[in-house]
């Protein structure tokens, strides 16, 4: 870890790292944070949660001019939720420097409510690389003023087919422009990338990093049919808050769930053919702890960033080393411990040879036991999600929702949890205990001195 004072940061940047404790930089953001600082095109490698999104703000934030009204950096990301997050964080960076406007531009929006929005230009852009494609070709965005281009999870965005609007969306950028590539894993498609777009690039590979020893990794040879009492039997003997499970197919994210429900977990599925606002409130009841268990397919868990997570479980090997690291890499984030545990049948044994030779270690095998299916053994999850019609486009914030249940509510601030606002709806987790009784007195009140509808999620 290196010191923040090291860094030669502007001060309002300073201050903002200041004010988000943050006493010492990971390993990718003191090395890449310097040649960024200087302009320099940087392709760098690290683990998913090692922190290379504040590596790449600072960079980008560096480098804007918030006098000049005109787009100055643009952040390619394969996902909308990792889009969102990623904004979150350049906004978090970005508190004391003035009048710096931030824009997220990815489906699931109407285009021409985004036209309408850019109408004043952002001086920064997140997005996915198909939407911001369509904007630049109707010529609501213009990358003429263009500084800072990065692309975020580089590999993912490969992986899901957008090699093609990269290159398009590249082509409408000035030469000159600085070009960064993040990215979990190197594979050869992403040094080509690298070549085509970038010039005299710093590479820096935090390769130590995606084995860090905080993360356990723990094998477990189980055949197809007593996979889902092998699960159970995990659950209930490691108990973790929260567990994230890998699938290979939509079908087994489903019957996993079900399973799962039937044996008392609070647990949801996640997968392509959820519509955004039940994926949105997925994500949001996993994320403030009103999900205990998420079962997932690596297409829709693509760009999540899910903080804390202790156990991250396969319940099918990945297919390839890549997509093993990308999974293994949710849990075990900002030097929290983490525990992977992944279930392998005996016609899948050649895919644990090549987990193994990426990882450079002999897998840890351990035998598997069970819980037969009629027994319920899972908990319910401490937290409930209320959702209020209402959200950013009426102005609300996360302190009126909280002053509301801690105000004329009576609700205690201890049994109040995570609030995300969205542009017309809100989510707050209450204490599962006290959730009927908040949500009678939040629907008996008003919030920001309104009526607005409440109801119970889940």
């Amino acid at each position: 870890m290196t010191d923040i004072a090291s860094l030669a940061l502007p001060p309002a940047l300073s201050q903002a790292l200041q004010a988000l404790s943050f006493d010492t930089l990971t390993p990718v953001q003191a090395q890449a944070v310097p040649p960024l600082l200087q302009g320099r095109d940087v392709i760098a490698q690290a683990r998913t949660g090692s922190g290379k999104t504040v590596a790449f703000g600072l960079g980008l934030l560096a480098r804007i001019d918030p006098a000049q009204g005109a787009l100055q950096a643009l952040v390619l990301a394969p996902t909308r939720e990792l889009a969102d997050q990623v904004g979150k964080v350049i906004r978090q960076l970005a508190r004391f420097l003035p009048n710096v406007k931030l824009s997220i531009l990815c489906g699931g929006v109407p285009l021409r409510v985004q036209v309408e929005s850019l109408v004043h230009m952002p001086h920064i852009v997140v997005g996915t690389p198909g939407r911001i494609l369509e904007h630049l070709e109707k010529g609501s965005l213009e990358l003429g003023s263009l500084r800072v281009l990065v692309l975020d999870e580089a590999d993912r965005m490969l992986d899901m087919g957008f090699a093609d609007a990269i290159a398009a969306v590249v082509k409408f950028a000035p030469r000159e422009c600085q070009t960064n590539l993040f990215s979990a894993t190197f594979p050869d498609e992403i040094r080509a990338l690298s070549n085509e777009f970038q010039r005299d690039a710093i590479e820096i590979s935090i390769d130590g990093d995606s084995q860090v020893p905080e993360i356990v990794q723990r094998f477990y040879e189980v055949e197809p049919e007593r996979k889902l009492d092998t699960v159970a039997w995990l659950l209930s003997e490691h108990k973790p808050v929260s567990a994230m499970i890998f699938c290979n197919t939509r079908r087994d994210t489903q019957d996993v769930a079900a399973a799962l429900d039937e044996r008392g977990y609070s647990v949801l599925a996640l997968h392509g053919d959820l519509e955004q606002r039940d994926r949105d409130e997925v994500l949001v009841r996993f994320a403030n702890r009103s999900c205990s268990v998420l079962v997932a397919t690596d297409v829709a868990a693509r760009g999540l960033d899910i903080e804390d997570l202790p156990v991250v479980l396969m319940y099918d090997i990945a297919s390839d080393a890549d997509t093993h690291v990308h999974r293994s890499g949710r849990t075990g984030r900002a030097g929290r411990s983490g525990l992977v545990l992944t279930l392998c049948s005996s016609r899948e044994m050649s895919r644990a040879k090549v987990i193994e030779e990426r990882l450079g270690q002999p897998l840890r095998w351990e035998t598997a036991k069970t819980t037969p299916g009629r027994l319920k053994t899972g908990q319910l999850s401490t937290m409930q999600t209320l959702v209020i019609d209402g959200g950013r486009k009426d102005k609300l914030r996360p302190a009126d929702i909280l002053g509301a249940l801690t105000g004329t509510a009576g609700i205690a601030a201890a049994d109040v949890g995570k609030i995300a606002i969205f542009d017309v709806r809100a989510y707050v987790a209450v204490t599962r205990g006290i959730a009927d009784q908040a949500l009678q007195k939040l629907r008996e009140g008003k919030i920001k001195g309104r009526n607005l509808r409440v109801r119970k999620l889940g």
